[in-house]
């Protein structure tokens, strides 16, 4: 798990934007594996305000209001949200929490992406707002204490493609049922995990594992099928603008940071590369490049008429470094010109897709 690819110039590529104030990650210059995560957990320990948990509805405003698809400040749920159209349903903030539900779209709660059941509850966890998304309680309550993980075969499927059903992760020996978000927010709970087992390294001992976390191993923090899975959903879906806003209101909130978020490099850095890479196909089903490997500096995309909409590609390396931004990509046709990059496998986000592409 400790095999890092592509590692260069760590830090270089962080978002310029993330405003993380001043000298917060003094310590880990120099620091990998688990010696860093050891220290971030420090770094991110230090200093936090704890809230109640019922205080979370009066900051989700400030957290969570969508920004980046319909721009109307409702409720972005994750298991709700439908990114290339209409939403099938939507919340104001304040109006129809739960509350009682049956169907869809009767109410909105809290999910703890790390179920409250295996820490019975407790704060500091119950209220960390970096690992608690507001979302539609009956999805929530569909995932339950489940692990997430890769569905084929689902028994039941959310409005905006969710999906609850057994075990496909590849390489697990976990046979229950497991939860699967839809492609645009695998990295996020991906990235609320990986932020929780370092959070709480100290304290992983006394929790249960509930197939996810692991306790006997504070250093590696989650099962190995679920680790692997989250390190391939980090890579195939890399840090968004909303979680840069998200990481700065919940800094402003209770003052600590997810580092993933201000450093992807960082997950692999500390974990390494996952086994399960990026060869889940469907997150290129939308996105087709040819020739791949690609050559001249230039990928071309082909099979898609209205790649025009988007407003930005982005080009993320193996470890998650935003490597380029293209403003308005698509104004001329369907190429972009990369600059000189070195060789190796990189990922291509534009909007809600994703898909990978070597430079040989």
């Amino acid at each position: 798990m400790k095999k890092c690819i592509l590692i260069f110039g760590l830090g270089i590529f962080s978002f310029s934007n993330a405003q993380i104030p001043t000298g917060y990650y003094d310590g880990t210059a120099g620091l990998t594996g688990y010696a860093l995560k050891t220290k971030l957990a420090q770094i991110i320990t230090s200093g936090y305000s704890q809230h109640t948990y019922d205080a979370l509805d009066d900051e989700y405003p400030k957290s969570d209001a969508d920004k980046y698809y319909e721009k109307d400040n409702t409720i972005l749920d994750i298991y709700s949200e439908n990114p290339t159209g209409t939403d099938p349903y939507n919340y104001t903030f304040g109006v129809k929490k739960c509350g009682n539900y049956s169907v869809e779209g009767d109410c909105y709660n809290k999910e703890h992406t790390v179920p409250q059941s295996l820490f019975n509850e407790k704060l500091p966890m119950k209220s960390d707002i970096h690992h608690i998304l507001p979302t539609d309680g009956k999805v929530n309550g569909m995932r339950s204490n489940y692990p997430y993980g890769k569905v084929n075969n689902p028994s039941i499927t959310s409005k905006n493609g969710s999906k609850l059903g057994p075990n496909a992760t590849p390489g697990s020996t976990y046979n229950g049922s497991v939860f699967e978000p839809i492609n645009e927010f695998k990295g996020d709970v991906a990235r609320c995990l990986l932020y929780f087992v370092t959070r709480y390294e100290n304290q992983l001992s006394g929790f249960s594992s509930g197939n996810i976390l692991n306790t006997g191993n504070i250093n590696q923090g989650l099962v190995t099928w679920e680790l692997n899975l989250l390190l391939s959903w980090h890579q195939q879906d890399p840090v968004s603008q909303k979680e840069i806003d998200r990481n700065n209101a919940a800094y402003d909130y209770q003052k600590n940071r997810n580092p993933f978020i201000d450093h992807p490099e960082w997950v692999t850095s500390i974990w390494g590369s996952s086994p399960l890479a990026v060869d889940d196909a469907s997150f290129s089903k939308n996105l087709i490049i040819a020739p791949n490997p690609i050559k001249d500096n230039v990928i071309n995309i082909t099979g898609n008429k209205d790649l025009k909409q988007f407003k930005k590609a982005l080009i993320y390396n193996m470890i998650g470094q935003n490597v380029q931004t293209v403003d308005n990509p698509f104004q001329d046709g369907n190429t972009i010109k990369l600059n000189n990059l070195p060789k190796g496998m990189y990922i291509l986000k534009t909007g809600e897709l994703n898909t990978k592409f070597i430079i040989d």
